[in-house]
């Protein structure tokens, strides 16, 4: 009979072992979960206030372009500041037009202006790339060559016939780029895609990709 309540005892003993168990694994799921989130937030955190400046770089230039009536499409996400071939070119061609020059004229002593403005927008602003963009019209590699050329065109106006007064810290920051119809409207010609962009590289976007790699 004793052996019988010993033996009953000792399997009453098993369910609560394991509710301890079960409640333990429970209690460090929570902790990593409360942990995880904490470490999201932190990183939401910081890639928000590494964000600030760009959006004030962004803000300046499209006020700028605004207040100087300077005619651009300006992208307020990302600052693209897009200019399109027909100020610029003529249809198939490398050479700047008379009013493609003076419009240039006019744009980059303001466009400069406001990255060097500031310290914090000079910091802030790694690199400015000028883009050649072309429509899908015709083949790649004519399109490749044609986007790069009228890069190149705009870069060589800029520093070799123009003076301004942050021409020496731009030409430290600048490089020019073909990019072709790649980002082009593939089903059909649309005018649009030929165009010029000036696009900024922040710092910031490059530590926000340190700051998920590191908290990954």
């Amino acid at each position: 009979m004793a052996d019988f309540i010993s033996d009953e005892f000792v399997d009453a003993e098993i369910p609560d072992d394991d509710s301890s168990i079960y409640l333990s694994i429970a209690d460090m799921m929570s902790s990593l979960l409360m942990f995880f989130a904490l470490l999201f937030i932190t990183v939401l955190l910081q890639l928000a206030e590494k964000d600030a400046p760009k959006r004030v770089v962004i803000g300046n230039v499209v006020g700028q372009m605004k207040s100087n009536n300077i005619n651009v499409k300006v992208n307020p996400d990302n600052g693209d500041v897009s200019i399109q071939e027909s100020i610029l070119f003529a249809k198939g061609s490398t050479e700047l037009k008379p009013e493609g020059k003076a419009f240039l004229r006019r744009f980059i002593p303001v466009y400069s202006g406001v990255i060097f403005s500031k310290p914090e927008f000079d910091q802030e602003i790694s690199r400015v790339v000028i883009e050649g963009h072309t429509s899908s019209e015709g083949d790649d590699k004519t399109n490749l060559q044609l986007s790069l050329l009228r890069a190149s065109s705009v870069y060589t106006y800029i520093f070799y016939d123009m003076n301004f007064s942050t021409k020496a810290p731009l030409s430290q920051k600048i490089l020019a780029a073909g990019r072709g119809e790649i980002e082009s409207d593939k089903t059909r010609d649309n005018p649009s895609d030929r165009k010029v962009v000036f696009r900024f590289q922040f710092r910031s976007d490059e530590l926000k990709k340190d700051i998920v790699k590191t908290s990954l």
